[in-house]
């Protein structure tokens, strides 16, 4: 079987076949068997001699690299035909990822979740703190509120309390300790109204009405900022509910946030115009437009000076948020959503909890969304669109050659009772839609011209509106005309 040449190899895929199906190897040449895997699964084996120039050393070894389709390889030299019982398998090396992008993965999740882990700790110690801080806070206040009692001498009345208040210089209400003595001393008699916010009571101090919201524990925050606003030095006027004193009530889960207030038994312009069934007359309409219209100006107006007042802008101006009096006027109530202008440092203040205001009774640019947050201007105008409905709501029930329409809310023949954001935004901002005018007021002058001025307070363009001010004295110069009217 040797041949003169060298040693005879087996095999089934040479160029030259001999009869034995042989090959001869050349010098520094072996014999080889190989496996391959082809795509359909199969197995391909092949035999014969490896030509010398591809350098066997390498070539027996190859099966050790990686290759596109796995493939084995063996080699012999030590006989003839060696290679014909040689039986390579195919191996399948295992298939990972490189170690650099493994690692970098991992350092990348451990990365996250540690810092997720921190802000979560961080923020529930600030939660925690900021609950223990205000419940120390609000232990301390009950605490004081015990000492109290003989702060005010007996006899003395709110009037006298408020009036020595206003005459030192403060502007700003009632000392605290005055404040939690008289919330400690309150009976409350009857519930008057309830609202998103709380429940509204008539109470008594020492033989005194007096109106006590107390705040559902969840409003806090809305508690916190009324009782700021109404503390505002200068903001007492007779056309903004009176405020007397704010207080926290109980111990321990038991918990009341008082804001005590004047008391009006005529209740809201909103109940006070459902009960007037034979309507109003111009004198008595104008008297409560003018009146609402000086609180809002007097909101609306900074003061300037070392105790100055900042302007406000009220944000949920409605015919619920204000009161009448007995003397038949106004007064401006609910400043929870209220916004105030520092002036001094140009900062808007606006309310923190997430109350919003009555969509009914909102600007167009509100329920666009479209408002300039940033511009202190804007809320004052919004403002005015609000009080332009207030004032449609209350001519209505002008009683007019002895016809008297019913009581009924700006667009309550558009919406339902309690319409959504997309339902007053389909009739207000697109189809532009506003409270009717009646015919018969175009033909009373004193209608026509408050009808007039209605109109440009609800504009859509919200810079043509009229400022407060301006509302306030074109109603001031209506109400003169109908008293002299009334004096002919």
């Amino acid at each position: 079987m040797f041949s003169v040449d060298g040693i005879e190899c087996y095999c089934n895929d040479c160029d030259e076949i001999s009869l034995n199906n042989s090959c001869t190897l050349k010098a520094d040449s072996k014999c080889f068997a190989s496996v391959e895997l082809l795509e359909d699964g199969s197995e391909l084996r092949t035999f014969g001699c490896l030509p010398p120039e591809e350098g066997s050393l390498m070539q027996c070894k190859g099966n050790l690299l990686r290759h596109e389709r796995p493939k084995t390889i063996e080699c012999c030299s030590d006989a003839a035909l060696c290679n014909f019982n040689l039986n390579p398998q195919l191996t399948f090396p295992p298939t990972t990822q490189p170690s650099g992008d493994t690692n970098l993965t991992q350092i990348a999740l451990l990365v996250s979740v540690t810092v997720c882990l921190i802000i979560l700790i961080i923020t529930i110690t600030f939660v925690y703190l900021r609950y223990k801080r205000r419940e120390v806070r609000r232990a301390q206040y009950l605490e004081e509120a015990e000492h109290c009692d003989s702060y005010i001498p007996s006899g003395e009345s709110l009037k006298e309390l408020i009036d020595r208040s206003q005459s030192s210089g403060s502007g700003s209400g009632l000392p605290l300790l005055v404040q939690r003595t008289i919330a400690k001393q309150i009976v409350l008699n009857r519930s008057i109204g309830k609202g998103r916010y709380g429940e509204v009571w008539k109470g008594k101090w020492r033989g005194e009405n007096v109106a006590v919201k107390i705040f559902f524990t969840t409003e806090e925050a809305s508690w916190f900022r009324e009782t700021e606003l109404y503390q505002t030095v200068l903001l007492r006027h007779d056309n903004i509910l009176g405020f007397i004193a704010a207080d926290i009530k109980g111990t321990g889960s038991w918990t009341q946030l008082f804001l005590i207030t004047d008391y009006h038994e005529n209740g809201s312009l909103y109940d006070y115009l459902r009960e007037k069934s034979d309507g109003l007359s111009s004198l008595e309409m104008l008297r409560l437009c003018h009146s609402a219209s000086c609180g809002l100006s007097h909101l609306h107006t900074e003061i300037f000076g070392t105790k100055g007042k900042p302007s406000i802008a009220h944000r949920d101006v409605k015919s619920k948020n204000i009161l009448v009096k007995k003397n038949g006027t106004c007064c401006i109530a609910d400043l929870g959503l209220a916004v105030r202008y520092l002036s001094e440092s140009n900062d808007i203040d606006v309310a923190p909890n997430t109350r919003q205001g009555t969509k009914r009774y909102m600007a167009p640019e509100v329920l666009e969304e479209s408002i300039n947050k940033h511009h202190f201007d804007a809320y004052k105008e919004a403002d005015i669109y609000s009080f332009g409905l207030v004032l449609w709501e209350v001519v209505r029930m002008v009683s007019f050659n002895g016809i008297v329409d019913e009581h009924q809310v700006p667009y309550f023949d558009c919406v339902a009772p309690d319409p959504s954001f997309d339902e007053m935004r389909k009739v207000v901002c697109i189809e532009r839609q506003r409270p009717e005018i009646p015919n018969r007021w175009i033909s009373d002058e004193c209608l026509r011209s408050i009808s007039k001025l209605m109109a440009e307070c609800w504009n859509h363009n919200a810079a043509a509106r009229l400022t407060s001010l301006r509302v306030k004295k074109s109603l001031a110069k209506l109400l003169e005309n109908a008293e002299n009217n009334a004096k002919v």
